[in-house]
């Protein structure tokens, strides 16, 4: 049912988009395709750990950042190797990456200052 509603959705629109937006509009990882959308719903990932950037640091999970580091790391290596290869989704797993790796940073560093406390 979704997917008739999709493609009903895309042949609507398909009418109005721009020649000079055609490109991007066929492209092989384009809007039509879950290449595009996966990637586009995925940045909400990356707003989320924008928003724990100012989180107490003695709040953050290790585990947790650490699995998102590791998952952004692997999709950003997927991404380039697939075909057709997705840069969208090469960027925001950098992201992904990014956030989790200075999270992960902000907990060691409090945890040895913690440490050397006591």
């Amino acid at each position: 049912m979704s997917r008739v509603v999709y493609k009903t959705l895309v042949s609507a629109a398909d009418k109005f988009v721009p020649s000079k937006l055609r490109p991007l509009w066929e492209h092989e990882a384009g809007p039509k395709t879950i290449f595009f959308w996966a990637p586009a719903f995925k940045w909400g990932l990356v707003i989320a750990g924008l928003g724990d950037l100012n989180r107490p640091v003695e709040t953050l999970s290790i585990p947790q950042s650490v699995s998102l580091a590791a998952t952004g790391l692997i999709w950003s290596r997927y991404s380039l190797v697939i075909i057709p290869k997705n840069y969208s989704l090469f960027a925001v797993n950098v992201f992904v990456a990014m956030t989790s790796l200075y999270q992960i940073g902000r907990a060691i560093k409090y945890e040895q200052a913690k440490k050397s406390k006591q």
